[in-house]
C-alpha cells in the first residue's frame, strides 16, 4: 500500500510545465500521452485499494461492536455469579472478561490505524482525480498549439514562395503575391493571440498547486492542520 501512495505521491508532483514543454519540443502529445495512462492506472489501483481497506475498516468496525457486546454480557454474568456465591464461575468469566477487551481494544487499534490508511487513500484518489482532469485539458491545449505551429510552419514557407514570386518582376504577379502576403501577416498575427491566450490559460491552470501550497502553508500556521 505504502508502495502504492509513493507512486500516486510521484504523479501528483510531476511538474506539469515540463511535461508540457518536452511534448511541444518533441511536437506530439506522447509524453503527456504516457503520463495520462499512467495515471489512469494508479487510479483504478487506488480505487481497488480504497474499496478493500474501507472493507476492512468495516469488519473490524463491527467486530469492536461484538466484543464490546460480548464484555457487556460477561461484565453482568460476573455480577449474577458472584450474587449466587458461585466464584468458581465468576472467575472463569472475569479471565474470559479480560480477554474479551484485550480482543476489543487490539481490534479498535486496527481500525483506527486503517480508517487513517483509508482515508489517505480518498484523499489521494481525489487529488490525482483532479490531476487527470488537469492533464487532459492541457493536453487538448496542447494540440491546438501544435496546430498553430504546423499552420506557422505552412505560413513560412508561404512566405518564402512568396519572397521568390516578389522578384520576378511581373507588376501583376507581385500585386497578388503582396495581397497574399497581408493576409497571412493577418492570419500570422491571429494566431499568435490564440497562442497567447492558451499560454495565459495553462499558467493559470499549472500555478493551482503552487497556490495549493501557500494555503496549506497558512492552515499550519493557524493551527488547522493537526
Amino acid at each position: 500500500m505504502a508502495s502504492l501512495l509513493e507512486k500516486v505521491s510521484t504523479l501528483i508532483s510531476a511538474n506539469l510545465h515540463a511535461l508540457v514543454d518536452q511534448a511541444l519540443q518533441s511536437n506530439s502529445p506522447a509524453v503527456i500521452d504516457q503520463y495520462i495512462r499512467q495515471v489512469e492506472n494508479n487510479l483504478a489501483d487506488l480505487e481497488d485499494a480504497a474499496a478493500t481497506v474501507g472493507g476492512e475498516v468495516r469488519t473490524l468496525k463491527r467486530k469492536v461492536h461484538e466484543y464490546e457486546q460480548k464484555a457487556d454480557e460477561l461484565d453482568q454474568a460476573i455480577d449474577a455469579f458472584l450474587v449466587e456465591g458461585n466464584n468458581a464461575y465468576a472467575s472463569a468469566a472475569q479471565a474470559k472478561l479480560n480477554s474479551t477487551k484485550r480482543l476489543v481494544e487490539t481490534y479498535r487499534d486496527q481500525a483506527t490505524r486503517q480508517e487513517q490508511e483509508y482515508q489517505n487513500l480518498l484523499s489521494a484518489k481525489v487529488k490525482l482525480e483532479a490531476r487527470l482532469q488537469t492533464m487532459k485539458q492541457e493536453r487538448e491545449e496542447l494540440l491546438a498549439l501544435l496546430e498553430l505551429a504546423k499552420s506557422k510552419e505552412t505560413t513560412v514557407k508561404t512566405m518564402k514562395s512568396l519572397d521568390d514570386l516578389m522578384g520576378v518582376g511581373d507588376s501583376d504577379i507581385s500585386r497578388v503575391a503582396e495581397n497574399i502576403r497581408r493576409r497571412l501577416d493577418k492570419a500570422t498575427a491571429a494566431s499568435e493571440m490564440h497562442a497567447a491566450r492558451l499560454d495565459d490559460e495553462m499558467d493559470r491552470v499549472l500555478e493551482s498547486s503552487v497556490i495549493d501550497n501557500a494555503l496549506a502553508e497558512r492552515r499550519k500556521k493557524l493551527g488547522l492542520d493537526k
